[in-house]
């Protein structure tokens, strides 16, 4: 077991890595605690949930929205939590998005941790402070920045998590490979069957990996005003991808980051050799799906995009392995290159 602290000189944030989630009711006060979960992980975990209240949530990122905030705050008005109240988010990516952005917004703010049920909401989601909701076809356009106290990641959880879901998670682990830590694209190269069988003990090594390098960005720039911007690698692309084609989180941004990583080579920050070796990671995982979106709505969503400054994007693209760079680039040339990108895909 590993215990990670984030410490963003405000709050301090401990993500134990490779505990048991059980061990949550340890760090739970004795009373106040309400438990937000999905319908699929009450069903696994439910019977050992601590004897707390429960609101249970639809399955899904079209949960992320604010009928669903406001439904859950009406439940935690009906059971009379007030200020001394405490949320546990129990679940994956959008439960713990939920949660956080209840629990930052509710009587102006309550405490609130997270017990890490999926890959990706251990390497990523839950991880950082960033808590929020959709709004149609944008991404986690609102919401707050508001550090959990603490995150279980519990790796023995992964083994019951459906295949897509798994690989989800791992290409938000090889984003952070990509960007942070060429020694875990070594790992991920070398062991591609034990990670694929999810090995705990490998699993808990680059779970935590991965929840180093975040922490040491979020720690250095948590409202994302300049390091922490890339953690975005290849999400400029993605959240459109994602959003038009209904993909799970990971895989639009594997898609994304195909894009990103031939985007450096064409600018010449990234040579060929380490061009093929990242391209040929995601082609190792099978991360990168098939998906259609026209020039002119990837334009639009672009257009849309929280890193928008003016007409241009804070956008990352790496160098080397492990050495990401982040440029303005105009959202015409962005545009410009995804179209021709997708015209010499198809001939």
């Amino acid at each position: 077991m590993e215990k990670i602290i984030i410490d963003t000189g405000d709050s301090l944030s401990g993500i134990v890595v490779g505990g048991r989630w059980q061990a949550v009711v340890k760090m739970l006060p004795e009373s106040g605690v309400v438990i937000i979960t999905d319908d699929n992980v009450y069903d696994k975990y439910g019977i050992d949930f601590p004897a707390f209240p429960v609101i249970k949530i639809r399955p899904g990122e079209g949960s992320k929205t604010l009928s669903t905030v406001g439904r859950i705050i009406d439940e935690l008005l009906k059971i009379g939590a007030d200020r001394s109240c405490f949320i546990l988010g129990i679940g994956g990516g959008v439960v713990c998005d939920l949660a956080g952005f209840v629990a930052s917004i509710y009587l102006r703010g309550v405490r609130f941790g997270f017990v890490s049920t999926s890959l990706l909401s251990q390497v990523d989601a839950s991880v950082g402070g960033k808590n929020g909701v959709d709004a149609g076809l944008y991404k986690n356009v609102i919401g707050t920045f508001r550090q959990p106290e603490f995150v279980i990641c519990d790796t023995t959880m992964l083994s019951t998590l459906p295949a897509n879901e798994y690989l989800s998670g791992l290409a938000e682990m090889l984003k952070i490979a990509l960007i942070g830590d060429a020694a875990l694209v070594e790992i991920a190269e070398k062991n591609y069957g034990a990670i694929m069988e999810r090995d705990r003990h490998l699993m808990m090594d680059t779970v935590a990996r991965t929840i180093k390098y975040k922490a040491s960005v979020v720690a250095e720039d948590e409202r994302e005003s300049g390091a922490r911007r890339v953690l975005n690698f290849g999400h400029t692309y993605g959240h459109p991808i994602e959003m038009v084609n209904q993909f799970q989180h990971g895989f639009a941004v594997a898609a994304g980051m195909e894009l990103a990583i031939h985007l450096s080579f064409e600018k010449g920050l990234l040579d060929n050799n380490n061009k093929r070796r990242a391209l040929k990671l995601l082609d190792q995982y099978g991360v990168v799906p098939d998906y259609e979106i026209s020039g002119k709505k990837m334009e639009e969503l672009i257009s849309r995009d929280k890193k928008r400054s003016g007409n241009s994007v804070h956008f990352v693209l790496i160098r080397d392995i492990g050495e990401p760079i982040i440029e303005k680039i105009s959202i015409d040339e962005l545009v410009g290159f995804y179209s021709t990108f997708q015209k010499n895909r198809k001939t």
